[in-house]
C-alpha cells in the first residue's frame, strides 16, 4: 500500500475524524460520530481507497514514484 495522501490532507482528516468522534462523547451524542473513524484512519495510515480507485494522488512522493517509474514489478 502506497501513501496517496499529503500532509496537509492527512492533518484535515485526522482533525476532522477527531472532531466527529467528539459528537459521540460531547454535543449531541449522536453515534454518526463513529464515522469519524473512517477519516481518522485513512489519515493516520496515509492511504484513501477512494483516491486509489480514482486514481488521484496528493502525495508529492507518489506523484515522483508515478511519473519516474516506467518499469513493471
Amino acid at each position: 500500500m502506497k501513501t496517496n495522501e499529503g500532509t496537509l490532507d492527512r492533518t484535515i482528516r485526522i482533525v476532522a475524524g477527531l472532531a466527529l468522534i467528539s459528537l459521540v462523547f460531547v454535543g449531541p451524542k449522536t453515534p454518526w460520530g463513529w464515522l469519524g473513524l473512517l477519516p481518522l484512519a485513512s489519515g493516520l495510515i496515509g492511504f484513501c481507497s477512494l483516491y486509489y480507485f480514482l486514481g488521484i494522488t496528493t502525495c508529492p512522493a507518489g506523484k515522483k514514484q508515478e511519473t519516474g517509474s516506467s518499469q513493471g514489478s
